[in-house]
């Protein structure tokens, strides 16, 4: 057989005879090596990453710590199974998270494989505790592609579209009176219309002593990067602890960092009673985790919750790393440094380009809109276009609900690379202006 020379073009061909039209590709590369806020292509084109494997990479792509734990674990061995033959990586990664959350008690962790199992997990934990069956979440919310957990997402193209009957008692807060209220509006007025909002809901929608619990992401993600008011987030607070209902942090692409803080509860002085972790947890390894107090968790009688891979050692190893990563290298003090910089440049293109609008952020999880010009309207022709220019000058960045530039940048991104990177987004929104 003649050699064929593998381009991005022809791996693309593959892909398309091979692989279903389902899971989605944000750009038409094909990577044959990552190091740190880098990649590089099969014919050898560099990027700079703003992808971030959508929020995996907060310490970089191959940390030499990540990477070297990993190794380190491999040789030892791959996987027991947790319930089969227990190892002290998943008891010492447990005792370190369940310091770390901001939750003042004595708490506990179980571990899985990905943010949708942890969603699924947290449910259950969260019925047994309470004896309820209604679940609340978000419109706008993403919560994974499992059945509970696209159940729990608050948007249907393209993550519910024909695929129901979904999950009962699952039931969705609007997000406006949470997440989209104007900057510069009264806190006193954001706080009026989200108490007025719940007491609709609890009024219209399911009564409130039939709620276990409510989870809500600190930041959006797939919603579109809008970070919840703080004077909303405090009544949701109070209101769920007046009725006995567990409030739920899903921190799956919000943590580790990204929002400026470990975790981007802290910016809100918040204590949930759970909150769920996974992408940058274990830098890109498949691994989440759900963690509450004691007296939450341990309602789930011996068997209920688990799975075969869930706390993989290999795992568990790279969290280690990526824990000790955070610290030695201070990552979320560098996140306000990059979202500082990010912010700067995004309000410039907001106020230079009638396509960007409402630049917004929490650290270095920063977005822009991209808008068609004479609707005002959020515009994805215009956006993919935004995109393809920046990826042929060497930057990959990509969207939240289609219209959205969001930045997910490896926190150990470079100085010189972050503004060569900011330089080409800008070049690119101008190129279709």
């Amino acid at each position: 057989m003649p050699f064929e020379k593998v381009t991005n073009k022809t791996l693309m061909e593959r892909r398309q005879a091979a692989v279903p039209r389902g899971p989605f590709n944000v750009n038409p590369v094909f990577v044959a090596r990552a190091e740190g806020a880098k990649l590089w292509d099969v014919e050898g084109k560099e990027y700079i990453d703003f992808c971030g494997g959508i929020g995996c990479a907060n310490v970089g792509h191959n940390h030499i710590k990540v990477v070297d734990a990993v190794k380190k674990q491999a040789d030892q061995f791959l996987h027991t199974c947790w319930h089969v033959a227990m190892y002290a990586q998943y008891v010492h990664l447990a005792e370190r998270l369940n310091e770390l959350v901001p939750i003042p008690e004595t708490n506990m962790t179980a571990f899985f494989n990905s943010g949708a199992e942890a969603c699924e997990n947290a449910v259950k934990i969260a019925r047994t505790h309470t004896g309820r069956q209604a679940v609340v979440s978000f419109e706008r919310g993403f919560h994974g592609r499992t059945l509970m957990g696209m159940t729990l997402t608050g948007k249907v193209r393209p993550y519910t579209e024909g695929f129901g009957p979904f999950a009962p008692e699952v039931y969705h807060l609007p997000w406006q009176p949470f997440f989209g209220q104007p900057q510069g509006r009264a806190d006193s007025d954001v706080a009026s219309d989200a108490q007025a909002a719940l007491e609709d809901f609890f009024s219209y929608r399911t009564e409130a002593e039939n709620v276990a619990c409510v989870i809500l992401e600190p930041v959006f993600g797939e919603g579109g990067f809008y970070p919840v008011h703080p004077a909303a987030l405090s009544i949701l607070r109070k209101v769920t602890k007046e009725h006995g209902i567990l409030l739920i942090t899903d921190e799956v692409q919000s943590g580790f960092g990204r929002c400026g803080r470990l975790f981007a509860s802290e910016h809100y002085h918040l204590t949930p009673d759970m909150m769920l972790l996974a992408k940058s947890l274990a830098a890109g390894m498949p691994l989440s985790a759900v963690t509450a107090p004691e007296e939450i968790m341990n309602s789930v009688k011996t068997g209920g919750i688990g799975g075969t891979y869930g706390g993989n050692p290999v795992a568990c190893a790279a969290a280690h790393a990526v824990l000790d990563i955070m610290e030695e290298e201070k990552l979320p003090e560098r996140a306000r440094k990059i979202g500082a910089k990010v912010m700067t440049v995004f309000k410039k293109l907001a106020t230079t380009y009638d396509q960007v609008r409402n630049p917004r952020g929490l650290g270095a999880m920063c977005a822009i809109d991209i808008v068609d010009p004479e609707t005002g309207c959020g515009s994805k022709d215009i956006a993919n276009k935004v995109l393809a220019a920046a990826r042929e000058s060497g930057l990959l960045v990509m969207t939240a609900s289609g219209c959205v530039l969001r930045t997910l940048m490896p926190l150990t991104i470079t100085d010189a690379e972050l503004d060569k990177g900011l330089k080409i987004l800008s070049k690119a929104i101008d190129t279709v202006s």
